[in-house]
Protein backbone atom coordinates (compact mmCIF):
# COMPACT_ATOMS: atom_id res chain seq x y z
CA UNK A 1 0.00 0.00 0.00
CA UNK A 2 2.97 2.86 0.84
CA UNK A 3 4.53 1.79 -2.09
CA UNK A 4 1.46 2.05 -4.52
CA UNK A 5 0.60 5.35 -2.57
CA UNK A 6 4.37 6.54 -3.43
CA UNK A 7 3.76 5.83 -7.01
CA UNK A 8 0.70 7.58 -7.14
CA UNK A 9 2.03 10.85 -5.53
CA UNK A 10 4.71 10.48 -8.12
CA UNK A 11 2.57 10.40 -10.85
CA UNK A 12 0.72 13.19 -9.68
CA UNK A 13 3.55 15.40 -9.06
CA UNK A 14 4.81 14.96 -12.53
CA UNK A 15 1.59 15.84 -14.01
CA UNK A 16 1.14 18.92 -12.18
CA UNK A 17 4.61 19.78 -13.04
CA UNK A 18 3.81 19.14 -17.19
CA UNK A 19 0.38 20.78 -16.46
CA UNK A 20 2.05 24.32 -15.16
CA UNK A 21 4.73 24.37 -17.58
CA UNK A 22 2.27 24.27 -20.50
CA UNK A 23 0.16 27.05 -19.07
CA UNK A 24 1.22 30.56 -20.04
CA UNK A 25 2.57 33.23 -17.54
CA UNK A 26 -0.20 36.07 -16.70
CA UNK A 27 2.91 38.23 -15.37
CA UNK A 28 2.85 41.53 -17.53
CA UNK A 29 6.81 41.86 -18.81
CA UNK A 30 9.26 43.62 -16.30
CA UNK A 31 10.03 47.09 -17.17
CA UNK A 32 12.48 49.67 -15.51
CA UNK A 33 11.06 52.12 -12.69
CA UNK A 34 10.42 55.26 -12.97
CA UNK A 35 12.71 57.98 -10.99
CA UNK A 36 9.58 57.68 -8.48
CA UNK A 37 9.95 53.63 -8.87
CA UNK A 38 6.50 52.92 -10.56
CA UNK A 39 7.28 50.13 -12.99
CA UNK A 40 7.04 50.82 -16.62
CA UNK A 41 4.16 47.81 -17.82
CA UNK A 42 5.59 47.83 -21.23
CA UNK A 43 8.03 45.04 -23.34
CA UNK A 44 11.23 44.80 -22.21
CA UNK A 45 12.74 45.33 -25.52
CA UNK A 46 11.20 48.71 -26.15
CA UNK A 47 12.63 51.92 -26.77
CA UNK A 48 13.89 53.47 -23.55
CA UNK A 49 13.14 57.34 -23.17
CA UNK A 50 14.58 59.27 -20.55
CA UNK A 51 13.46 62.31 -18.87
CA UNK A 52 15.19 64.60 -16.97
CA UNK A 53 13.35 66.76 -14.98
CA UNK A 54 14.97 70.06 -13.08
CA UNK A 55 13.17 69.69 -9.45
CA UNK A 56 10.80 68.42 -7.31
CA UNK A 57 10.63 71.41 -6.00
CA UNK A 58 7.71 73.10 -7.90
CA UNK A 59 4.73 71.11 -8.36
CA UNK A 60 4.25 71.22 -11.68
CA UNK A 61 7.66 69.96 -12.92
CA UNK A 62 6.26 66.87 -10.79
CA UNK A 63 3.44 67.02 -12.80
CA UNK A 64 5.08 66.99 -15.86
CA UNK A 65 7.29 64.01 -15.26
CA UNK A 66 4.43 61.86 -14.38
CA UNK A 67 2.26 63.34 -17.78
CA UNK A 68 5.17 62.53 -19.78
CA UNK A 69 5.65 58.64 -18.24
CA UNK A 70 2.11 58.15 -18.68
CA UNK A 71 2.23 59.76 -22.80
CA UNK A 72 5.36 57.52 -23.54
CA UNK A 73 4.09 54.73 -21.71
CA UNK A 74 1.01 54.52 -23.69
CA UNK A 75 2.95 54.78 -27.31
CA UNK A 76 4.78 51.78 -25.61
CA UNK A 77 8.19 53.49 -24.62
CA UNK A 78 10.14 52.68 -21.46
CA UNK A 79 10.56 55.65 -19.57
CA UNK A 80 12.91 56.43 -16.59
CA UNK A 81 12.44 59.70 -14.97
CA UNK A 82 14.82 61.85 -13.09
CA UNK A 83 15.06 65.18 -11.23
CA UNK A 84 18.18 66.72 -10.48
CA UNK A 85 17.13 68.86 -7.77
CA UNK A 86 18.28 72.11 -9.04
CA UNK A 87 21.66 70.57 -8.85
CA UNK A 88 23.43 71.12 -12.49
CA UNK A 89 26.68 68.81 -11.76
CA UNK A 90 23.62 66.31 -10.69
CA UNK A 91 21.51 66.71 -13.72
CA UNK A 92 24.46 66.00 -15.84
CA UNK A 93 25.50 62.65 -14.14
CA UNK A 94 21.49 61.74 -14.28
CA UNK A 95 21.79 62.25 -17.81
CA UNK A 96 24.94 60.50 -18.58
CA UNK A 97 23.36 57.56 -16.98
CA UNK A 98 20.44 57.47 -18.91
CA UNK A 99 23.15 57.28 -22.13
CA UNK A 100 25.16 54.66 -20.58
CA UNK A 101 21.77 52.44 -19.72
CA UNK A 102 20.93 52.99 -23.68
CA UNK A 103 17.97 55.25 -23.49
CA UNK A 104 17.09 56.16 -27.13
CA UNK A 105 15.74 59.26 -26.53
CA UNK A 106 16.49 62.16 -23.81
CA UNK A 107 13.49 64.97 -22.60
CA UNK A 108 15.28 67.43 -20.92
CA UNK A 109 13.86 70.30 -18.68
CA UNK A 110 17.12 71.50 -17.95
CA UNK A 111 18.07 73.85 -15.01
CA UNK A 112 20.82 75.64 -17.14
CA UNK A 113 20.48 75.32 -21.00
CA UNK A 114 24.11 76.16 -21.56
CA UNK A 115 25.75 73.21 -19.61
CA UNK A 116 25.03 70.81 -21.45
CA UNK A 117 27.41 70.76 -24.51
CA UNK A 118 29.45 67.99 -23.56
CA UNK A 119 26.94 65.90 -22.50
CA UNK A 120 24.24 65.57 -25.33
CA UNK A 121 27.69 65.29 -27.81
CA UNK A 122 27.97 62.13 -26.18
CA UNK A 123 24.65 61.52 -26.86
CA UNK A 124 25.32 62.52 -30.36
CA UNK A 125 28.01 60.03 -30.49
CA UNK A 126 25.42 57.04 -29.20
CA UNK A 127 22.70 58.12 -31.99
CA UNK A 128 20.30 59.34 -29.02
CA UNK A 129 17.54 61.92 -29.89
CA UNK A 130 17.38 65.12 -28.01
CA UNK A 131 14.05 67.00 -27.05
CA UNK A 132 14.66 70.23 -25.05
CA UNK A 133 11.07 69.71 -23.05
CA UNK A 134 9.64 73.79 -22.11
CA UNK A 135 13.71 75.15 -21.50
CA UNK A 136 15.40 76.27 -24.45
CA UNK A 137 18.69 74.12 -24.42
CA UNK A 138 21.76 76.62 -25.90
CA UNK A 139 25.31 76.67 -27.18
CA UNK A 140 24.78 73.05 -28.78
CA UNK A 141 23.82 71.63 -32.15
CA UNK A 142 22.95 68.44 -30.45
CA UNK A 143 19.03 69.11 -29.92
CA UNK A 144 16.47 68.15 -32.44
CA UNK A 145 13.24 69.38 -31.11
CA UNK A 146 11.47 71.84 -28.59
CA UNK A 147 8.09 71.67 -27.02
CA UNK A 148 7.57 74.42 -25.46
CA UNK A 149 4.70 76.84 -24.95
CA UNK A 150 4.16 80.68 -26.33
CA UNK A 151 7.17 81.61 -24.04
CA UNK A 152 6.42 85.38 -24.95
CA UNK A 153 2.88 85.07 -25.27
CA UNK A 154 2.89 83.92 -21.49
CA UNK A 155 4.16 87.51 -20.54
CA UNK A 156 1.99 89.21 -22.84
CA UNK A 157 -0.91 87.86 -20.78
CA UNK A 158 0.73 88.63 -17.21
CA UNK A 159 1.45 92.73 -19.18
CA UNK A 160 -2.24 92.80 -20.42
CA UNK A 161 -3.19 91.33 -16.40
CA UNK A 162 -1.85 94.33 -14.97
CA UNK A 163 -3.27 96.61 -17.63
CA UNK A 164 -6.66 95.13 -17.48
CA UNK A 165 -6.72 95.23 -13.47
CA UNK A 166 -5.42 99.02 -13.18
CA UNK A 167 -7.83 100.35 -15.95
CA UNK A 168 -4.89 102.28 -17.44
CA UNK A 169 -6.64 102.04 -21.19
CA UNK A 170 -9.57 103.51 -19.29
CA UNK A 171 -6.88 106.39 -18.79
CA UNK A 172 -6.56 105.60 -14.90
CA UNK A 173 -3.16 106.44 -13.30
CA UNK A 174 -0.21 106.90 -12.59
CA UNK A 175 0.00 103.60 -10.57
CA UNK A 176 3.51 102.11 -8.67
CA UNK A 177 4.91 98.57 -9.89
CA UNK A 178 7.72 96.87 -9.32
CA UNK A 179 8.94 94.04 -12.07
CA UNK A 180 10.47 90.47 -11.16
CA UNK A 181 11.99 88.00 -13.85
CA UNK A 182 12.49 84.23 -13.70
CA UNK A 183 16.01 83.16 -13.60
CA UNK A 184 18.53 84.41 -15.85
CA UNK A 185 20.04 80.82 -16.73
CA UNK A 186 16.96 80.17 -18.04
CA UNK A 187 16.22 81.15 -21.64
CA UNK A 188 12.19 81.37 -20.70
CA UNK A 189 12.56 84.40 -18.52
CA UNK A 190 13.70 86.64 -21.24
CA UNK A 191 10.87 85.90 -23.37
CA UNK A 192 8.26 86.04 -20.31
CA UNK A 193 10.16 89.50 -19.19
CA UNK A 194 10.19 90.64 -23.20
CA UNK A 195 6.53 89.60 -23.89
CA UNK A 196 5.47 91.50 -20.86
CA UNK A 197 7.35 94.61 -20.95
CA UNK A 198 6.08 94.59 -24.85
CA UNK A 199 2.96 96.05 -22.82
CA UNK A 200 3.81 97.37 -20.06
CA UNK A 201 6.55 100.00 -21.93
CA UNK A 202 4.40 102.28 -23.49
CA UNK A 203 2.31 102.99 -20.07
CA UNK A 204 5.56 103.58 -18.62
CA UNK A 205 6.84 105.91 -21.36
CA UNK A 206 4.00 108.06 -20.55
CA UNK A 207 4.54 107.90 -16.68
CA UNK A 208 1.08 106.26 -16.20
CA UNK A 209 3.06 103.28 -14.88
CA UNK A 210 5.50 104.31 -12.43
CA UNK A 211 8.84 102.02 -11.56
CA UNK A 212 9.14 103.28 -7.99
CA UNK A 213 12.58 101.68 -7.74
CA UNK A 214 13.65 102.29 -11.15
CA UNK A 215 15.10 98.62 -11.87
CA UNK A 216 13.91 97.32 -15.25
CA UNK A 217 15.73 94.92 -17.29
CA UNK A 218 16.75 91.41 -16.40
CA UNK A 219 19.93 92.07 -15.17
CA UNK A 220 18.47 94.10 -12.21
CA UNK A 221 15.21 92.16 -11.68
CA UNK A 222 15.73 88.02 -12.37
CA UNK A 223 15.15 86.17 -9.84
CA UNK A 224 18.29 83.35 -9.51
CA UNK A 225 16.52 79.66 -9.56
CA UNK A 226 12.57 81.19 -9.49
CA UNK A 227 13.70 81.12 -5.81
CA UNK A 228 10.68 82.47 -3.77
CA UNK A 229 12.86 83.29 -0.70
CA UNK A 230 15.25 85.14 -3.18
CA UNK A 231 12.05 87.42 -4.31
CA UNK A 232 10.64 87.90 -0.64
CA UNK A 233 13.78 89.66 0.23
CA UNK A 234 14.34 92.23 -2.48
CA UNK A 235 10.80 92.61 -2.58
CA UNK A 236 11.59 93.41 1.51
CA UNK A 237 14.67 95.61 0.29
CA UNK A 238 12.13 97.20 -2.32
CA UNK A 239 9.53 98.53 0.23
CA UNK A 240 12.37 99.74 3.00
CA UNK A 241 13.95 101.77 0.03
CA UNK A 242 11.34 102.89 -2.13
CA UNK A 243 7.94 102.80 -0.13
CA UNK A 244 8.11 104.19 2.86
CA UNK A 245 5.44 106.89 1.70
CA UNK A 246 3.54 105.09 -0.96
CA UNK A 247 1.82 102.13 -1.78
CA UNK A 248 2.84 99.34 -4.98
CA UNK A 249 0.07 99.24 -7.14
CA UNK A 250 1.05 96.24 -8.88
CA UNK A 251 4.04 93.45 -9.05
CA UNK A 252 4.72 91.70 -12.46
CA UNK A 253 5.53 88.40 -11.88
CA UNK A 254 6.71 85.99 -13.91
CA UNK A 255 6.31 82.52 -11.87
CA UNK A 256 3.73 81.70 -8.95
CA UNK A 257 6.85 80.82 -6.37
CA UNK A 258 7.97 84.13 -6.57
CA UNK A 259 4.77 85.35 -6.48
CA UNK A 260 4.07 83.76 -3.07
CA UNK A 261 7.49 84.98 -1.70
CA UNK A 262 6.15 88.80 -3.09
CA UNK A 263 2.93 88.54 -1.31
CA UNK A 264 4.90 87.31 1.72
CA UNK A 265 6.52 90.24 1.68
CA UNK A 266 3.87 92.44 1.38
CA UNK A 267 1.81 91.10 3.70
CA UNK A 268 4.61 91.38 6.11
CA UNK A 269 4.08 95.37 6.19
CA UNK A 270 0.51 95.23 6.15
CA UNK A 271 -0.61 95.38 2.54
CA UNK A 272 -4.08 93.34 2.28
CA UNK A 273 -5.29 94.42 5.28
CA UNK A 274 -7.04 98.23 6.06
CA UNK A 275 -7.02 100.75 4.34
CA UNK A 276 -3.44 98.90 2.38
CA UNK A 277 -4.97 96.94 -0.91
CA UNK A 278 -2.93 94.39 -2.01
CA UNK A 279 -1.58 94.89 -5.08
CA UNK A 280 -2.26 93.38 -8.52
CA UNK A 281 0.34 90.52 -8.38
CA UNK A 282 0.62 87.90 -11.88
CA UNK A 283 2.06 84.56 -11.81
CA UNK A 284 2.46 81.29 -13.97
CA UNK A 285 1.89 78.05 -13.54
CA UNK A 286 -1.55 77.60 -11.69
CA UNK A 287 -0.06 75.73 -8.38
CA UNK A 288 -1.77 74.83 -5.79
CA UNK A 289 -1.02 77.46 -3.40
CA UNK A 290 -1.13 80.36 -5.59
CA UNK A 291 -4.74 79.39 -6.74
CA UNK A 292 -5.53 79.04 -3.28
CA UNK A 293 -4.04 82.49 -2.38
CA UNK A 294 -6.30 83.82 -5.57
CA UNK A 295 -9.53 82.46 -4.07
CA UNK A 296 -8.29 84.32 -0.77
CA UNK A 297 -8.19 87.80 -2.80
CA UNK A 298 -3.87 88.26 -2.33
CA UNK A 299 -2.34 87.07 -6.34
CA UNK A 300 -4.40 88.56 -8.35
CA UNK A 301 -3.71 86.49 -11.59
CA UNK A 302 -1.37 83.48 -12.84
CA UNK A 303 -1.64 81.55 -16.37
CA UNK A 304 -1.96 78.10 -16.32
CA UNK A 305 0.27 75.78 -19.04
CA UNK A 306 -1.52 72.75 -19.33
CA UNK A 307 1.30 70.72 -18.46
CA UNK A 308 -0.82 67.03 -19.88
CA UNK A 309 -0.87 68.52 -23.49
CA UNK A 310 2.80 69.71 -23.40
CA UNK A 311 3.71 66.45 -22.21
CA UNK A 312 1.53 65.05 -24.73
CA UNK A 313 3.06 66.70 -27.79
CA UNK A 314 6.84 65.87 -26.60
CA UNK A 315 5.74 62.05 -26.82
CA UNK A 316 4.09 62.54 -30.39
CA UNK A 317 7.22 64.79 -31.75
CA UNK A 318 9.61 61.65 -30.51
CA UNK A 319 7.56 58.94 -31.56
CA UNK A 320 7.30 60.57 -35.26
CA UNK A 321 10.80 60.89 -35.29
CA UNK A 322 12.03 57.50 -34.12
CA UNK A 323 9.12 55.97 -36.45
CA UNK A 324 10.63 58.31 -39.36
CA UNK A 325 7.70 59.99 -39.82
CA UNK A 326 7.28 64.17 -40.14
CA UNK A 327 7.44 65.70 -36.45
CA UNK A 328 4.78 68.22 -35.71
CA UNK A 329 6.41 71.24 -35.48
CA UNK A 330 5.00 75.06 -35.82
CA UNK A 331 7.79 77.21 -35.32
CA UNK A 332 10.84 77.38 -37.44
CA UNK A 333 12.35 80.73 -36.63
CA UNK A 334 11.85 81.87 -33.19
CA UNK A 335 14.33 79.52 -30.77
CA UNK A 336 18.17 80.30 -31.94
CA UNK A 337 19.86 78.51 -29.14
CA UNK A 338 23.30 80.61 -30.47
CA UNK A 339 24.32 77.26 -32.61
CA UNK A 340 21.06 76.45 -34.69
CA UNK A 341 17.26 77.42 -34.74
CA UNK A 342 15.91 74.30 -33.18
CA UNK A 343 12.53 73.40 -35.27
CA UNK A 344 9.80 73.43 -32.05
CA UNK A 345 6.20 73.26 -31.16
CA UNK A 346 4.62 76.00 -29.31
CA UNK A 347 0.85 75.33 -26.89
CA UNK A 348 -0.97 78.32 -26.61
CA UNK A 349 -0.93 79.26 -22.25
CA UNK A 350 -4.50 80.44 -20.50
CA UNK A 351 -4.95 83.48 -18.67
CA UNK A 352 -6.48 82.37 -15.04
CA UNK A 353 -8.14 84.19 -12.02
CA UNK A 354 -10.88 83.94 -9.47
CA UNK A 355 -13.44 84.14 -11.90
CA UNK A 356 -12.80 81.42 -14.64
CA UNK A 357 -10.17 79.31 -12.46
CA UNK A 358 -12.95 76.49 -11.49
CA UNK A 359 -13.54 76.37 -15.39
CA UNK A 360 -10.10 75.60 -16.57
CA UNK A 361 -8.75 73.87 -13.83
CA UNK A 362 -11.09 71.89 -12.04
CA UNK A 363 -13.53 71.30 -14.79
CA UNK A 364 -10.80 69.82 -17.15
CA UNK A 365 -9.91 67.76 -14.25
CA UNK A 366 -6.33 69.12 -14.00
CA UNK A 367 -7.40 69.99 -10.23
CA UNK A 368 -9.76 68.42 -7.73
CA UNK A 369 -12.24 70.67 -5.88
CA UNK A 370 -11.49 69.15 -2.93
CA UNK A 371 -7.11 70.24 -3.93
CA UNK A 372 -8.18 73.87 -3.85
CA UNK A 373 -10.10 73.75 -0.18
Amino acid sequence: MKHTSRLFLLSMLVVLALALAACPSSAPTAAPATGDGAAAPVAADAALVGISMPTKSSARWISDGNSMVEAFQKLGYRTELQFAEDDIPNQLAQIENMITKGAKVLVIASIDGSTLSDTLQKAHDEGVLVLAYDRLITNTPNVDYYATFDNFQVGVLQGTQIIDALGLKDGKGPFNIELFGGSPDDTNAFYFYDGAMSVLQPFIDSGMLVVGSGQTGMDKVSTLRWDGATAQARMDNLLSAFYTDKRVDAVLSPYDGISRGVLSSLKGVGYGTGDLPMPVVTGQDAEIASIKSMIAGEQRFTVFKDTRQLAAQAAAMVDAALKGQEVPVNDTTTYDNTVKVVPSYLLAPISVDASNYEAILVDSGYYTADQLK
